[in-house]
Protein backbone atom coordinates (compact mmCIF):
# COMPACT_ATOMS: atom_id res chain seq x y z
CA UNK A 1 0.00 0.00 0.00
CA UNK A 2 1.71 3.36 -1.06
CA UNK A 3 1.32 6.12 1.57
CA UNK A 4 -0.20 9.66 0.99
CA UNK A 5 1.49 12.24 -1.47
CA UNK A 6 1.50 15.03 0.52
CA UNK A 7 2.82 17.01 -2.23
CA UNK A 8 0.82 20.47 -2.92
CA UNK A 9 -0.73 21.69 -6.29
CA UNK A 10 -1.21 25.11 -6.43
CA UNK A 11 -4.37 25.95 -8.51
CA UNK A 12 -3.84 26.61 -12.34
CA UNK A 13 -7.44 28.35 -12.12
CA UNK A 14 -9.83 30.56 -10.37
CA UNK A 15 -13.36 29.96 -11.28
CA UNK A 16 -15.38 33.47 -11.08
CA UNK A 17 -17.00 35.03 -8.54
CA UNK A 18 -20.34 35.91 -10.39
CA UNK A 19 -20.62 32.46 -12.52
CA UNK A 20 -24.00 33.86 -14.30
CA UNK A 21 -22.90 37.44 -15.16
CA UNK A 22 -24.26 37.72 -18.74
CA UNK A 23 -21.57 40.19 -19.79
CA UNK A 24 -18.49 38.09 -18.42
CA UNK A 25 -19.81 35.05 -19.92
CA UNK A 26 -20.40 36.63 -23.39
CA UNK A 27 -17.02 38.15 -23.27
CA UNK A 28 -15.72 35.07 -22.11
CA UNK A 29 -17.38 33.25 -24.82
CA UNK A 30 -16.35 35.09 -27.61
CA UNK A 31 -12.62 34.83 -26.71
CA UNK A 32 -13.05 31.01 -26.35
CA UNK A 33 -14.47 31.35 -30.17
CA UNK A 34 -11.53 34.06 -31.71
CA UNK A 35 -8.69 32.14 -30.14
CA UNK A 36 -9.85 28.55 -30.42
CA UNK A 37 -10.01 27.39 -27.20
CA UNK A 38 -11.06 24.44 -25.52
CA UNK A 39 -13.07 25.53 -23.35
CA UNK A 40 -13.48 28.95 -20.30
CA UNK A 41 -11.10 27.12 -17.88
CA UNK A 42 -8.26 28.16 -20.20
CA UNK A 43 -9.48 31.96 -20.12
CA UNK A 44 -9.67 31.59 -16.05
CA UNK A 45 -6.33 29.95 -16.26
CA UNK A 46 -4.52 32.95 -18.59
CA UNK A 47 -6.80 35.32 -15.69
CA UNK A 48 -4.81 33.88 -13.01
CA UNK A 49 -1.51 34.38 -14.57
CA UNK A 50 -2.14 37.89 -15.32
CA UNK A 51 -3.30 38.66 -11.46
CA UNK A 52 -0.43 37.45 -9.91
CA UNK A 53 1.47 39.35 -12.35
CA UNK A 54 -0.06 42.54 -11.56
CA UNK A 55 0.17 41.69 -7.93
CA UNK A 56 3.63 41.51 -8.19
CA UNK A 57 3.94 44.98 -10.16
CA UNK A 58 1.69 46.16 -7.52
CA UNK A 59 3.80 45.25 -4.68
CA UNK A 60 7.03 46.41 -6.05
CA UNK A 61 5.54 49.69 -6.73
CA UNK A 62 4.71 50.51 -3.03
CA UNK A 63 8.47 50.01 -2.68
CA UNK A 64 10.72 53.21 -3.05
CA UNK A 65 12.46 53.29 -6.25
CA UNK A 66 16.17 52.71 -5.34
CA UNK A 67 14.64 49.75 -3.05
CA UNK A 68 16.88 46.72 -3.55
CA UNK A 69 14.80 44.48 -3.89
CA UNK A 70 12.10 46.60 -6.22
CA UNK A 71 15.21 47.04 -8.82
CA UNK A 72 16.37 43.27 -8.74
CA UNK A 73 12.65 41.58 -9.25
CA UNK A 74 11.31 44.23 -11.25
CA UNK A 75 14.02 44.40 -13.95
CA UNK A 76 13.39 40.57 -13.43
CA UNK A 77 9.99 40.76 -14.29
CA UNK A 78 9.95 43.37 -16.84
CA UNK A 79 13.03 41.28 -18.52
CA UNK A 80 10.43 38.23 -18.67
CA UNK A 81 7.66 39.90 -20.00
CA UNK A 82 10.22 41.31 -22.61
CA UNK A 83 11.37 37.90 -23.90
CA UNK A 84 7.25 36.85 -23.77
CA UNK A 85 6.71 39.41 -26.42
CA UNK A 86 4.34 41.44 -23.77
CA UNK A 87 6.07 44.46 -23.45
CA UNK A 88 7.97 46.18 -25.95
CA UNK A 89 11.68 47.64 -25.81
CA UNK A 90 10.69 51.41 -24.63
CA UNK A 91 7.72 49.83 -21.92
CA UNK A 92 10.59 49.37 -19.78
CA UNK A 93 8.22 50.25 -16.24
CA UNK A 94 6.31 48.39 -13.47
CA UNK A 95 3.29 50.43 -14.90
CA UNK A 96 3.39 49.16 -18.19
CA UNK A 97 3.13 45.46 -16.37
CA UNK A 98 0.25 46.97 -14.81
CA UNK A 99 -1.78 47.16 -18.34
CA UNK A 100 -0.67 44.18 -19.91
CA UNK A 101 -4.27 42.91 -21.51
CA UNK A 102 -5.52 38.89 -21.42
CA UNK A 103 -5.79 39.09 -25.17
CA UNK A 104 -1.68 39.95 -25.34
CA UNK A 105 -1.23 36.84 -23.18
CA UNK A 106 -3.42 34.39 -25.77
CA UNK A 107 -1.73 36.51 -28.70
CA UNK A 108 1.55 34.88 -27.80
CA UNK A 109 -0.36 31.32 -27.50
CA UNK A 110 1.31 28.74 -30.21
CA UNK A 111 -1.97 28.09 -31.70
CA UNK A 112 -2.26 31.78 -32.71
CA UNK A 113 1.25 31.91 -33.90
CA UNK A 114 0.86 28.90 -36.18
CA UNK A 115 -2.78 30.63 -37.25
CA UNK A 116 -1.09 33.56 -38.42
CA UNK A 117 1.88 32.58 -39.90
CA UNK A 118 -0.23 30.91 -42.43
CA UNK A 119 0.28 27.47 -41.42
CA UNK A 120 -2.96 26.03 -40.28
CA UNK A 121 -6.18 27.45 -42.42
CA UNK A 122 -8.32 28.18 -38.89
CA UNK A 123 -7.59 28.95 -35.82
CA UNK A 124 -8.83 25.45 -34.82
CA UNK A 125 -6.73 24.13 -37.35
CA UNK A 126 -4.00 25.42 -35.71
CA UNK A 127 -5.00 23.79 -32.47
CA UNK A 128 -5.21 20.07 -34.52
CA UNK A 129 -2.05 20.59 -36.06
CA UNK A 130 -0.07 20.97 -32.89
CA UNK A 131 -2.43 18.28 -31.11
CA UNK A 132 -1.37 15.54 -33.78
CA UNK A 133 2.83 16.96 -33.35
CA UNK A 134 3.02 18.54 -36.54
CA UNK A 135 4.69 21.70 -35.33
CA UNK A 136 8.24 22.18 -34.20
CA UNK A 137 9.48 25.24 -32.29
CA UNK A 138 13.08 24.89 -33.35
CA UNK A 139 14.38 21.58 -33.56
CA UNK A 140 11.43 20.45 -30.61
CA UNK A 141 8.57 19.75 -31.54
CA UNK A 142 5.39 21.09 -29.06
CA UNK A 143 2.02 19.46 -29.15
CA UNK A 144 0.47 21.71 -26.76
CA UNK A 145 -1.63 24.87 -28.02
CA UNK A 146 -1.28 26.79 -24.92
CA UNK A 147 2.60 26.99 -25.28
CA UNK A 148 3.96 31.14 -24.70
CA UNK A 149 6.42 31.90 -28.10
CA UNK A 150 9.13 33.83 -26.99
CA UNK A 151 10.22 36.51 -29.16
CA UNK A 152 14.11 34.57 -30.14
CA UNK A 153 11.48 31.54 -30.88
CA UNK A 154 8.96 32.69 -32.85
CA UNK A 155 10.91 32.85 -36.53
CA UNK A 156 11.90 29.18 -35.62
CA UNK A 157 8.05 28.32 -35.70
CA UNK A 158 7.37 25.40 -38.93
CA UNK A 159 5.92 21.92 -39.27
CA UNK A 160 8.11 19.14 -38.00
CA UNK A 161 10.45 17.36 -40.02
CA UNK A 162 8.71 13.87 -40.29
CA UNK A 163 5.39 15.59 -40.55
CA UNK A 164 3.56 14.66 -43.55
CA UNK A 165 2.66 18.49 -44.35
CA UNK A 166 6.34 19.07 -44.59
CA UNK A 167 8.63 16.39 -46.62
CA UNK A 168 7.65 13.51 -44.16
CA UNK A 169 5.72 10.60 -44.47
CA UNK A 170 1.77 10.52 -46.58
CA UNK A 171 -0.19 10.39 -43.10
CA UNK A 172 -2.58 7.20 -42.37
CA UNK A 173 -5.96 8.61 -44.33
CA UNK A 174 -3.86 9.55 -47.58
CA UNK A 175 -2.20 6.23 -48.20
CA UNK A 176 -5.21 4.59 -47.78
CA UNK A 177 -6.54 6.90 -50.44
CA UNK A 178 -3.75 6.60 -52.73
CA UNK A 179 -4.34 2.35 -52.11
CA UNK A 180 -7.53 2.35 -53.26
CA UNK A 181 -6.61 4.88 -56.25
CA UNK A 182 -3.74 2.84 -57.45
CA UNK A 183 -6.19 -0.31 -57.18
CA UNK A 184 -9.22 1.43 -59.23
CA UNK A 185 -6.47 2.57 -62.04
CA UNK A 186 -5.12 -1.37 -62.08
CA UNK A 187 -8.68 -2.56 -61.89
CA UNK A 188 -9.92 0.10 -65.29
CA UNK A 189 -6.63 -1.54 -67.14
CA UNK A 190 -7.75 -4.85 -66.64
CA UNK A 191 -11.05 -3.97 -68.16
CA UNK A 192 -9.21 -2.37 -71.04
CA UNK A 193 -7.12 -4.81 -71.95
CA UNK A 194 -10.10 -7.65 -71.33
CA UNK A 195 -12.23 -5.64 -73.76
CA UNK A 196 -9.31 -5.54 -76.51
CA UNK A 197 -9.14 -9.08 -75.89
CA UNK A 198 -12.65 -9.81 -76.77
CA UNK A 199 -12.89 -7.42 -79.41
CA UNK A 200 -9.34 -9.50 -81.32
CA UNK A 201 -11.10 -13.01 -80.65
CA UNK A 202 -14.55 -11.65 -81.81
CA UNK A 203 -12.54 -10.24 -85.33
CA UNK A 204 -10.44 -13.54 -85.55
CA UNK A 205 -14.26 -15.49 -85.22
CA UNK A 206 -15.25 -13.54 -88.31
CA UNK A 207 -12.60 -13.94 -90.33
CA UNK A 208 -12.89 -17.75 -89.88
CA UNK A 209 -16.65 -17.31 -91.37
CA UNK A 210 -15.06 -15.29 -94.20
CA UNK A 211 -12.52 -17.75 -94.90
CA UNK A 212 -15.02 -20.80 -94.09
CA UNK A 213 -17.61 -18.92 -96.78
CA UNK A 214 -14.50 -18.68 -99.21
Amino acid sequence: KMGKDYKNYSRTSKTPRRPFERERIDSELKLVGQYGLKNKKEVWRVQLTLAKIRKAARELLTLEENDSRRLFEGQALITRMLRLGLLNENERKLDFVLGLTLQKFLERRLQTKVFKMNLAKSIHHARVLIRQRHIRVGRQIVNIPSFMVKVDSESHIDYAINSSLADGRAGRVKRRNLKKRNQGEGDEEEEFEEEESGEGDEEEEFEEEESGRG
